[in-house]
Order: structure tokens, then C-alpha cells, then sequence
């Protein structure tokens, strides 16, 4: 029998593209241990897609103002680790930001202009996570104003991943990589047995790499600019949209989160672009085994503490 070595496949779902990397004594094996976690993304996205109408999350979103919504333990208890996201970051994560109108932020490089301050605190005036009532006796959430709406966009590729590595781990695989666009969760050892390791981007040139870090057994998630954004009158604006003014985050380039779970990775990485650097900083450096690299506009580099770059 051929040795352990480490088997790729990269393929687009949630509309991200996603790379697993297992670790298998033979190539069959290993297509059959990436199908299943492939299964389970499909499985997860077909929960909480916006995209399709039979989908959880839009028949909440449908009944909003309405009625409660029963939904399934899996779905509820996401919305409600979201929702204890949303208050420790004072609501610069918040899921109900699905409200916001494609027609007031559209980052396909044809907006020539900001929209006022005005017309943007119009449109977020439905988001707030208080608004999102959940009934666990009932399984059912309930979204209290009509024309709000929810979107797992901020967690639900780190949830995925999470949910894949699951998958693979009980299949017995003892190494491996689940890496959605960035969003990335790792286990075990390199078959020569090193740790595995990652290139922390440089946001100026996102192909290349400015240092390296290890990440076996972590989970790593990147909220950049650089990912995708508008430019006018020569300043850059990020994708990353503060709920509280509707109006789009600037100062950072990059903030990069380190920790042991995906899905709060994921969810995290956002909210300290919203919150800015300081406030960030202090946030993260508060939480246990949550670490932090974050990029400003002028190029410095801002860690949280205990952190160990290469």
C-alpha cells in the first residue's frame, strides 16, 4: 500500500470557491472522503442559500412582520450564535443586514459616486439583531419588522467548512485542509509531519505573501478590501458595510482572524473592520484563543497579543 499523501480538489459552491485538501493512503479513498464533504456543503448551502425560494432562510425571510417561521434545530441554532456574535461586537456583525437594497451599494466597479448619508440610513433602518425573535420551544424565529430580511453571508462559508471538517474527521481522516475562498479551518499533520502552514497575503498584491503562520488545528479567516471594492475620486472603498450608517468601512486594508473554529472566524473577521482598529484590538484581545492581524491603509501592521508571525 502506497504512503499518506495529501489529495486537492477545488470546486465553486456557495457561490465561493473552495479547496479540500485530505490526506488518504490512495486516491480513491480521497474522492471518496471530498465527495462527502462536498455533500454536506451542498447539504448546508441549500439551508441557508438566499437564492432559492424553498430555502429556510427565505421563508423566514418571507414571513417577516408576519409570522413566526419553524425552522430546523441546525438553522436556529446558528441564528442564535449569531445573534450572541451581533452583541459582542456592539452590532457590527448583524445577519438582518439582507435588507440592504443591491441598488444602494454595487460593487461591480459601474458606482461612480458614494449615495448620501441620508439615503443610507434609510435603507439600514431594518437591520438590527434585536428584531430577530427566536422561540426555542417552537424551533421558530420570527422576524419583526416587514421588509427585513436575514443572510448568512458573514458565517455561513466558515460554517461550512466547520461542518466539512466534521464530516471528514468522523470518515477517519486525520489531516486535512477545508479553505473556502480565504475562510479556512486545518487538522492534523502534513504527511512528512509537518505542521500545516499558510501565506498571510500582502493586501497591495494578494498574490504574493507577506509572512507565514502556522495553522494545524486553527481556523483562519481574511476580511480584505482588496477582495472586492469601488474606487472614486482615487479613494478605495471596502465591500465591508457598516449596519449602523449603511455607508462603506475605510482606514483598513485587511483584518486576518486566528482561531480554533471556522464559523467564528468567519464571523468575526467583518465586524473588527467595522469596529476599527483600537476597538477591534481590544475586543479581540478579551476573548480567549481569538487572535488578530489587522492591515491599515498606510501599510502598518497591527497584531493582537500572544500572536506569532514567520
Amino acid at each position: 500500500m502506497a504512503g499518506i499523501q495529501k489529495y486537492s480538489q477545488s470546486l465553486r459552491l456557495m457561490g465561493n470557491s473552495f479547496t479540500i485538501t485530505v490526506t488518504a493512503s490512495d486516491h480513491k479513498t480521497a474522492n471518496e472522503h471530498i465527495e462527502a464533504a462536498v455533500q454536506e456543503i451542498k447539504r448546508i448551502e441549500r439551508l441557508l442559500t438566499t437564492y432559492n425560494d424553498q430555502s429556510q432562510t427565505n421563508q423566514v425571510n418571507t414571513q417577516a412582520g408576519i409570522s413566526a417561521v419553524k425552522v430546523d434545530e441546525e438553522v436556529f441554532n446558528l441564528i442564535e450564535r449569531s445573534i450572541g456574535i451581533s452583541k459582542i461586537t456592539q452590532g457590527a456583525f448583524d445577519i438582518s443586514y439582507g435588507g440592504i437594497d443591491k441598488s444602494l451599494w454595487n460593487f461591480d466597479r459601474s458606482m461612480k459616486s458614494l449615495p448620501d448619508t441620508q439615503t443610507a440610513l434609510k435603507m439600514v433602518h431594518l437591520i438590527d439583531y434585536r428584531n430577530i425573535l427566536l422561540d426555542r420551544e417552537n424551533c421558530s424565529v420570527f422576524l419583526k419588522e416587514k421588509g427585513m430580511r436575514i443572510g448568512f453571508g458573514g458565517i455561513g462559508k466558515g460554517y461550512a467548512a466547520e461542518m466539512a471538517k466534521k464530516v471528514l474527521i468522523k470518515r477517519g481522516v486525520q489531516s486535512g485542509i477545508i479553505n473556502a475562498s480565504g475562510d479556512l479551518c486545518a487538522w492534523g499533520l502534513q504527511p512528512d509531519g509537518r505542521k500545516w502552514t499558510i501565506g498571510v497575503a500582502d493586501p497591495d498584491a494578494p498574490s504574493s505573501v507577506f509572512s507565514y503562520m502556522d495553522i494545524s488545528d486553527r481556523a483562519v479567516a481574511t476580511s480584505g478590501n482588496y477582495e472586492k471594492y469601488i474606487t472614486i475620486n482615487g479613494k478605495k472603498y471596502s465591500h465591508t458595510i457598516d449596519p449602523k450608517t449603511g455607508l462603506p468601512v475605510s482606514g483598513i486594508k485587511s483584518v486576518t482572524i486566528i482561531t480554533t473554529n471556522a464559523e467564528f472566524a468567519d464571523a468575526m473577521a467583518t465586524p473588527i473592520a467595522v469596529m476599527g482598529i483600537s476597538a477591534g484590538l481590544f475586543l479581540i484581545n478579551q476573548i480567549p484563543d481569538l487572535y488578530c492581524i489587522i492591515i491599515d491603509d498606510n501599510n502598518k501592521i497591527y497584531t493582537s497579543k500572544n500572536i506569532r508571525l514567520q
